[in-house]
């Protein structure tokens, strides 16, 4: 059983209901006829996205229709997903308004700016009401893509939910401002801790790099085997990784997710978007977007967590500049293996571990979607890779004893 939600949030005057209307002419033909208008649509959650210069009179309200078609068990099962893993219940998206957030970054000072991106400036702030420090992103006014990120993320973080997401806390629509509130990650970006790192900064051990990638995979497998239905993600990469108390990582960053293929489909087709260096060659060629593209990806995070190289390094000879067209003459050469190794680790790694990290980062970016591990298994390797807790001091492994090498990897 299925049901259709229409939610009017606020209205404000004849030309927010002539919106409306026209917003479910547009659901209507999207369900006629074959998609034109390029916003997400599947059996399970339909995201709606403006396309048109409407949005140049989209000025005084959040959202004027939100479109879900929701499977009766898709909510329950991500809280019961979350809690499983330590997370809590799900608490609604906060609205705040554009006052509140000001003031709770001072007026976006400079010195509270913590990054900026395609999409706008991320800012350290504390919320009055709650005295919470949060981290607003404060999307680019100019041009469509801001808005369509905006509709994206907020509807994709109100119905995902697990430890290995970044949490949405609220957003802001106030007239042509777009801004998202998340919890503050006070270790920043799995990118901060891996490259061009200040003399005073302590490197990532082997450790916590195994950790981090363990539970970024286990965010993937999410997104993947547990949503309903399955989600995208389509910008994986070492900066949209945020790293929380202890090194927890959360995956963050949802503009750029796709709901993916259902029923017989095999593949979603869509516009080519992501990083250059992450994305699967398939994807970048036919712009067929699938799962294993999404492994692909990780597969590329995994190799410069590992080797402590970019995924693309243009300060590099011509040769090294690719860092999976680099690392696959390597990955024929066990040999070699020690010399893929991250220089900061100083040696202070288990060979055989690093053997294992190396061959699980190898199939995932393997040419041929096909012949790449499901997410799934990639989780069960890495979690056992992580159990091995390396001892520099004697240069020994202690941990699980179920296996003495990772599990074998299934492909589709």
């Amino acid at each position: 059983m299925e049901v259709t939600i229409f939610v009017l949030i606020k209205g404000y005057g004849i030309l927010n209901l002539v919106c409306v209307v026209f917003s479910l002419l547009i659901v209507f033909m999207r369900l006629m006829i074959k998609p034109v208008f390029g916003f997400c649509c599947c059996d399970s959650v339909i995201v709606l996205c403006f396309q048109i210069n409407i949005w140049k009179y989209y000025t005084k309200f959040v959202f004027h229709v939100i479109v879900e078609k929701l499977k009766v068990n898709s909510v329950p099962d991500a809280k019961k997903e979350a809690n499983k893993d330590g997370g809590s219940d799900h608490i609604a998206a906060h609205t705040f308004t554009f006052r509140e957030l000001a003031a709770a970054t001072k007026n976006f000072r400079a010195d509270y700016l913590l990054g900026e991106g395609g999409f706008g400036r991320v800012y350290k702030g504390r919320l009055e009401s709650t005295n919470q420090v949060v981290a607003i992103k404060q999307l680019d006014r100019n041009g469509l893509q801001g808005n369509r990120e905006f509709l994206v993320e907020v509807l994709m973080l109100s119905l995902l939910h697990h430890p290995n997401l970044v949490n949405l806390i609220g957003y802001c629509a106030d007239g042509d401002q777009r801004l998202l509130v998340y919890e503050y990650m006070p270790l920043g970006s799995l990118e901060d801790h891996l490259h061009d790192l200040p003399p005073d900064k302590r490197q990532l051990d082997w450790n916590t790099r195994m950790k981090i990638a363990a539970g970024a995979a286990k965010g993937l497998e999410y997104l993947h085997d547990k949503a309903s239905p399955p989600v995208i993600y389509r910008d994986l990469k070492c900066s949209n990784i945020l790293l929380g108390e202890g090194y927890h990582p959360k995956l963050s960053d949802f503009g750029l997710a796709k709901l993916g293929p259902v029923g017989d489909k095999t593949h979603v087709s869509t516009r080519v978007m992501g990083t250059y260096g992450y994305c699967a060659p398939e994807y970048a060629m036919t712009g067929q977007l699938t799962l294993k593209s999404d492994v692909y990806s990780f597969g590329v995070v995994l190799l410069e967590i590992i080797t402590g190289r970019k995924a693309i390094d243009n300060s590099r000879a011509g040769g090294e500049q690719n860092l999976v067209a680099w690392a696959r003459p390597l990955f024929k050469d066990r040999r070699k293996f020690a010399q893929m190794a991250d220089p900061l680790l100083q040696g202070q790694y288990p060979v055989r571990g690093l053997y294992q990290a190396l061959a699980v980062a190898a199939m995932c970016v393997q040419e041929q979607p096909n012949m790449r591990p499901l997410i799934a298994d990639v989780v069960t390797a890495l979690t056992y890779l992580a159990s091995q807790k390396y001892d520099p001091g004697t240069q020994t492994v202690q941990g699980s004893r179920t296996g003495s090498s990772t599990p074998r990897m299934r492909r589709e």
